[in-house]
């Protein structure tokens, strides 16, 4: 099973949207250094005019691929310079979508169609798992995203976004900090069930770290018997210790820590399953855990 449901998020965004009437859909995330930002700022600009105030635009640094394939996706640019180039590529988007860019820029008087719609414009968050994006979110008065569950950084997560909380300078996009933390979830009925399934997870962590590729996640039965050696087993343990897996109490329970841990309620969830039904039980079984259905309603009526 592939491990991703596409590669275009601006896509994606607008066919989930299309057939849900209240939820914000957002890109978890674009890697704006793939693009420019005057294209982006028009892409989200568009949703928007569709679904006003429901978009959330999560940009990110990170390749999001292998080297050739970053490499492949900003060609014929050189992809250092991509990369160094970020940091002026959020202002830019940044600016597209929110009155347009200052005098002073080489891209001053260029307009971003079709613009602002019905007072509304697409909610940008930087996406990171490093103190770099934390500091860029805080400088620029930016939500941030946390990206917990790629699992290496997430013992300094905390530390990175009380950073965030602490260097945060109010703009004209933000007052406060806003903080929203994505973990690695997977809820079954029983524990047992939730680790085979989270095995074709852990196995495609492995492969990956290895450079290998399996084109996607391999089935529990497989993976669950893959021999692994003492070095795999002790660093998919390292990888994977901030994980949430279990059945709805343990699940819950976990979240509810993860919550105090980062001191924020805004979580996201990343469910990485081989079968899709096993994906979508998942996170029906977390909305039940959190009773989530009764809070939506009670939002969407007041």
């Amino acid at each position: 099973a592939s491990s991703f449901s596409g590669t275009s998020p601006e896509i994606l965004i607008g066919q989930i949207a299309a057939k849900t009437k209240h939820i914000r859909v957002g890109s978890g995330g674009v890697m704006l250094s793939h693009y420019s930002a005057l294209k982006v700022a028009e892409q989200f600009s568009v949703l928007d005019s569709f679904y006003p105030d429901r978009v959330d635009l999560g940009i990110g640094r990170a390749p999001g691929s292998d080297r050739r394939t970053a490499a492949a996706l900003t060609y014929p640019r050189p992809t250092m310079d991509v990369y160094q180039d970020f940091p002026q590529m959020v202002r830019d988007l940044a600016d597209f979508l929110n009155g347009g860019i200052k005098e002073g820029n080489p891209l001053s008087g260029i307009v971003a169609h079709p613009g602002s719609q019905n007072n509304s414009s697409p909610h940008i968050w930087l996406l990171g798992s490093s103190d770099y994006s934390a500091k860029l979110a805080a400088e620029m008065g930016l939500p941030f995203s946390f990206a917990d569950f790629f699992g290496n950084t997430s013992e300094y997560g905390p530390q990175i976004c009380n950073m965030y909380r602490n260097e945060f300078k109010p703009s004209s996009y933000l007052s406060e900090p806003l903080l929203n933390v994505g973990l690695q979830v997977i809820c079954a009925p029983t524990e047992e069930e939730a680790h085979y399934i989270g095995s074709s997870r852990n196995l495609n962590k492995i492969i990956s770290r290895l450079g290998l590729s399996t084109h996607g996640l391999l089935p529990p039965d497989e993976a669950i018997n893959w021999p692994l050696d003492t070095q795999a087993k002790e660093y998919l343990k390292y990888e994977t210790r901030s994980y949430i897996e279990g059945d709805p109490e343990q699940v819950r329970d976990g979240l509810l820590k993860a919550a105090d841990r980062y001191q924020t309620n805004d979580l996201g969830i990343v469910s990485n399953c081989y079968d899709f039904d096993h994906r979508k039980r998942s996170y029906q079984l977390v909305a039940e855990c959190l009773d989530i259905a009764s809070i939506s309603k009670a939002k969407t009526t007041t």
